[in-house]
Formats: structure tokens, sequence, C-alpha cells
């Protein structure tokens, strides 16, 4: 039941017809931009199924309110719980409380912090992040040619993505082709553009001397490269690497002020979520980590990537 499945077809996790359903759905918040377009895939993909009905909550970053809303679900006899956490060491009560009334429960993106003691009506749906800050990270290494000064963005460090993210950052430049790169300074920007950019003024206003700055996502690798041109500085002088791949970032790509990006499906994390919230409430069985591939993204492949989020 607890087999890894490292890429998935999400159209074939379903065995048998889709039955009635009413999914209950809580998001870490609507006002992130990645999260936009994986909520409007799921509900996008419900459009397409019949007798799905979506309850649809933002839980506004508050790890209380979701919780809440978690219950609230449980409540009214919901027949499966697809939750986007907003701190993945509050999973453990979130998976006790759906196991405790019978209600499949299917996390989506953000990995939980029991992935692997989940029921066996639970899994987890998302990409696989040791993927995403390793290909950021060997790209800023070969546009750095093996050597030069880094400044690391992180997100919210209760989040999972953003230490793993952060740790493949490390882990690659200690590989002998990169280990003449040097980490200068590294704090969280907690996913967020406006944090991203008073985080490279604080940084300039500091006299901090860095080559490219490397995002845990692409919000906060807008946010410095507005803050590098308010300073002045031109985008020429400085690598800048995020992941998600947002219509933002390709915009950015496109305009040469963002070196790369990593491609994260997150559309297709939506429909996968809810097709396996859909077969887990039809008592079927599903993989418990289903995982959709990361890809790189940079001026060479950016057409590719135009429309996908």
């Amino acid at each position: 039941m607890k087999k890894l499945l490292a890429v998935v077809s999400l159209t074939a996790i379903m065995t048998t017809s889709v039955l009635a359903g009413n999914i209950g759905v809580t998001m870490a918040a609507f006002d992130d931009n990645f999260l936009t377009v994986l909520r409007i895939g799921m509900i996008d993909h419900a459009k397409t199924l019949s007798d799905v009905e979506l309850q649809v909550e933002d839980a506004q970053n508050d790890v209380g309110k979701q919780l809440n809303q978690i219950q609230n679900f449980i409540a009214s006899g919901v027949d499966a719980i697809i939750v986007n956490p907003v701190d993945t060491d509050a999973t453990v009560a979130m998976s006790k409380a759906a196991e405790a009334a019978g209600i499949p429960l299917v996390y989506v993106n953000r990995e939980p912090v029991n992935v692997d003691t989940m029921p066996d009506n639970q899994a987890f749906v998302a990409s696989n992040e040791i993927v995403s800050g390793t290909l950021e990270a060997f790209e800023v290494c070969k546009l750095l040619g093996g050597q030069g000064k880094v400044v690391l963005m992180m997100g919210e460090l209760s989040n999972q993505a953003a230490v793993q993210r952060t740790q493949d950052v490390h882990d690659v430049f200690k590989l002998p082709m990169c280990s003449s790169i040097e980490i200068v300074e590294e704090q969280t920007a907690n996913w967020s553009r406006i944090e991203g950019a008073d985080l490279i003024t604080n940084w300039l206003s500091a006299g901090v001397e860095f080559d490219a700055v490397i995002a845990n996502n692409d919000e906060m690798a807008i946010g410095a490269i507005q803050a590098l041109k308010a300073a002045g500085i031109s985008m020429d002088d400085v690598i800048i690497a995020g992941v998600d791949a947002t219509q933002d970032a390709l915009a950015a790509i496109k305009a040469g002020d963002q070196d790369l990006t990593v491609f994260q499906n997150a559309a297709a994390q939506g429909s996968g979520a809810l097709d396996a919230a859909i077969a887990l409430a039809a008592g079927e069985t599903v993989d418990q980590k289903l995982y959709i591939p990361f890809e790189l993204v940079t001026p060479q492949n950016l057409s590719d990537y135009t429309d996908k989020n």
C-alpha cells in the first residue's frame, strides 16, 4: 500500500467509475500565485466530472483556522478532504481527526510530516522536492562557471518544500564542480514577493556582494528583481533563479530579468489530488505518494511552458 510511485499518470489513479462525492478542500492561502493555479486546476477538473461537488476554503495561513475547517468538513459529513497544509507539522492532528471520522484525506503540494505513517485511506500528491532545488542549483552552478557568491532566499521554514529545496542547494554546492560557490547570506522571505524585495534591499544596504540569487520560489525571485532594479543594478550582472514557473516568472525570463525557474505542474497536482480523493472515497486503493515531475525552464525552452501555469 505504501509503495512509492515516482512518476504517475494521474488520469489512471481511479480504476472504477467516478461516484458522487462532496469533497472539502482547505488551501493554505488563496492569495499565493502558485496555489491559485493549483486550486483553479482542481476546480476546473471537478467541472469535468459528474456528481462531484467541491467546498473550497481559505485558511489564510492560519493553522488554527485550517484545523477548524477540517473539523467542519468532518461534521458536515463530506466524502473526502483535500488539504494544502499551512504548517506541515500540524498534519499529524489532521490525519488523526480524519481517520477517527473514517473520512479519506489527501494532502496536496506540501508534504505532511507524517507522510510515511499515514493511514491507508490517506495520500499525498505533489512533486519530489529533492529534484526541484537540485535542478535549480545545478543550473546556477553552470551559469556561474562553478564559482561565485550566492544569496539564498528560503520559503516558510515550517514548510517541507522550503527545507528540502534549501538542502538541495547546499548539497549541490558541495560537489567538486560547484564547491567554489559560496553562499554568503541565507534567510527566509516566507515565499513572499514583498519580503523578498525587502531582504535583498537589506543585504544591499549592508554591503553584501553576490553574483546570484537563488530563491525557493518565483515570488521571492521576482521580489529580488524589483529590489535590484530599484537599486540601479543591471539584471545582466546577477543571476536570478526561482521555482514554480509562474506566469510572472516566465514573463521575467522572457524580459531577460530572471535566468531560470523550475516548472512545478500546479494544475496537475490539483487535479491529481481530486482524483485520489474521489478514488479513496469510493473505497479504491491508490499509491500513497503520487509524484509529478519537476522540469527545468530556461530562456532556451521557455516557449514550451508559456501556457502551462
